[in-house]
């Protein structure tokens, strides 16, 4: 048993996956997508992704304003949360994301990612914080 990770943007899906330990948590790709409302492809490819590696449920990153108010981004954010539900029939849990793309940005420059590449790797590794998060926050058996 394995749980995903999402990081949700405009024009991209960060996609993390937990350890079957459910103990850490490892970034596995970026889905890019031409417009914010294309779903369909990206859907599948989480769908394809949740099925190669036997996930039992997703934790998606909501992002709330640092004054814990839900902005546009929180709205479109719970819209895929549905989607998502309805698509695959899993559970969706939603987990704060404020301050995980400065943090992730942080830990690429501290390794050495040259400026140009962090984008690259930054939705990733901002969906393998927000999963962490959730891990670390649950109590161990």
């Amino acid at each position: 048993m394995r749980i995903m990770g999402l990081d949700y943007g405009s024009k991209t899906v960060g996609v993390a996956i937990s350890d079957e330990l459910m103990i850490t948590a490892q970034p596995v790709m970026t889905i890019t997508r031409k417009s914010e409302n294309k779903l369909r492809k990206t859907l599948a490819k989480i769908e394809e992704l949740i099925e190669e590696y036997e996930v039992s449920f997703v934790v998606l990153g909501y992002p709330k304003n640092m004054n814990n108010s839900e902005g546009e981004r929180a709205e479109a954010t719970k819209e895929f949360k549905e989607h998502l539900e309805r698509r695959t029939g899993l559970e969706v849990y939603l987990q704060d994301e404020r301050m995980t793309t400065a943090q992730s940005e942080r830990i690429l420059m501290e390794a050495g990612v040259r400026r140009e590449n962090r984008k690259e790797y930054l939705d990733k590794m901002a969906a393998a914080i927000i999963l962490q998060s959730y891990l670390d926050s649950q109590p161990a058996d």
